[in-house]
């Protein structure tokens, strides 16, 4: 067996469940990771990186369900072997593409070589090799949005490109039979198009992906591709009619019995419809996307769940995944559509202010007001007509005024910089939702660094390959 891990994955299973645990640091379902493994049912070994890693003894052989980060491939591989010393993995189940569901069959691949077993067989649904290539092709690009996303350094965070690819891929539905188990594989669209979910019937057991992670779901990840909201929900109901007695969540810990997974599966999918209800029902009225961005309210008699808090996406940016898909790029307003530089917007508007020096004042009444929503409009403003003032400064070049015009121009770039990293850490300090809390913690780093992105950029990565 695997050594005893620091936490019992049951006991905090049941704490979070009954709320009881902190999920916005020291639990949080994304986030948080945890040595060992533990045998959570008969036959059941049960990981907890970033995300689950779970694997199957059916008697003839094992199945791993979801495969972890690159930080997982030896972990999982010592763990299993002390589990099982001579069980080959025989088949691995991708839930999508994302890139700490993916990587841990690879010791299981040179075992499998080295001791002259067949390598296991990986299965995942038919548009995952598409997002593999779509990373490869955007494999700096995805690492700069990361970077933002989770608050790392531009030299510690790889973004790798050498997949292993699945063996056999599906369209809709696909059914496996390893020794005495099924695994019946669906594919849903949610968080990702190509999402499959399992179900083994004969021991109750679901393994749903991302389409649960104990938190709002991620339907609308503000850097991310498009999601599926209603599609989500409808899985979720599907999930739910199975009448599962263990909920193996893509993230968070598992849930146990039947009356909680039902509950939990129908309560995310309620939540999911009354956004997206909403939304188009909004959309339909012909209103303008921040209209409804403010009107466009979660159902109430959810807040309290756990496993239903906005701590890794946020409700108005399921909204706004919501009009991407059914409407477009174009918010709805006319200036928007074809609209000016930015630069030259924040121009003239801090010049009709009378300057940077009363919008910076005016930022502070509004940062001691605790309106920062409003502050950061007019931080970014006063910090675009800032960097534009200095580089004119410094183009005028030399002349009897232009030493105090530059120093000057200094000054105001400094102070705006300073007032941008205050408003977008206290932003950041005040946010819950782990996306929301790492871009302004992002943009309040690289103020302290006198730029409005401190990864833009930056050089490719190496491939990885």
């Amino acid at each position: 067996m695997p050594d005893t891990p620091t936490t019992d994955f049951k006991t905090l299973a049941e704490r979070l469940w009954n709320g009881e645990a902190d999920l916005v640091h020291e639990h949080h379902p994304v986030r948080s990771t945890y040595p060992g493994a533990q045998e959570i049912a008969p036959g059941l070994l049960y990981f907890k990186g970033i995300a689950a890693i779970s694997v199957v003894d059916t008697g003839a052989g094992l199945v791993m369900l979801d495969a972890g980060t690159k930080r997982d491939i030896d972990r999982v591989h010592e763990a299993v072997r002390a589990w099982r010393p001579d069980s080959p993995l025989v088949a691995a189940v991708f839930s999508h593409h994302h890139l700490d569901h993916v990587w841990a069959t690879r010791r299981f691949d040179e075992e499998a070589a080295a001791r002259g077993w067949a390598k296991p067989r990986v299965y995942a649904h038919a548009l995952l090799p598409q997002h593999f290539d779509r990373y490869r092709r955007t494999q700096a690009w995805n690492r700069a949005i990361n970077l933002r996303q989770f608050l790392g350094r531009a030299d510690d965070l790889e973004w790798p490109v050498d997949f292993r690819y699945p063996d056999a891929t599906f369209d809709r539905d696909l059914t496996l039979r390893i020794g005495t188990l099924t695994f019946e594989l669906h594919h849903a669209r949610g968080e990702t198009d190509d999402h499959v979910w399992v179900h083994v019937p004969e021991r109750g057991w679901i393994f749903p992906g991302d389409l649960f992670i104990w938190a709002v779901p991620n339907a609308g990840n503000p850097q991310k591709v498009q999601r599926y909201c209603v599609d989500w929900a409808d899985a979720l109901r599907a999930m739910a009619a199975c009448d599962a007695s263990l909920l193996v969540c893509g993230h968070g810990m598992p849930i146990f019995g039947v009356p909680r997974v039902r509950q939990a599966l129908l309560d995310t999918a309620h939540y999911l419809d009354v956004i997206e209800t909403q939304t188009v029902a909004l959309m339909n009225r012909a209103l303008p996307l921040d209209e409804i961005l403010q009107r466009v309210v979660p159902p109430a008699h959810l807040a309290g769940r756990p496993y239903l808090q906005a701590i890794y996406d946020h409700p108005q940016f399921l909204v706004r995944n919501i009009w991407r898909r059914y409407g477009g790029w174009w918010d709805g307003e006319p200036d928007a559509l074809l609209p000016a530089p930015r630069v030259q917007q924040a121009c003239e508007w801090i010049a009709l202010a009378g300057g940077i020096g009363p919008v910076l004042a005016r930022i502070e009444q509004l940062e001691a007001d605790g309106d920062l929503a409003l502050a950061s409009h007019l931080v970014e403003m006063a910090t675009l007509a800032a960097e534009h003032a200095r580089t004119d400064a410094v183009r005028a070049g030399s002349g009897s005024d232009s030493g105090a015009t530059q120093s000057d121009a200094v000054r105001q770039f400094e102070a705006a910089h300073a007032a941008r990293a205050r408003v977008y850490a206290a932003r950041s300090a005040a946010e819950p939702s782990t996306m929301a809390r790492g871009i302004f913690g992002h943009f309040a780093r690289s103020s302290r660094e006198h730029r409005r992105d401190r990864i833009a950029d930056l050089p490719d990565t190496p491939r990885g390959e």
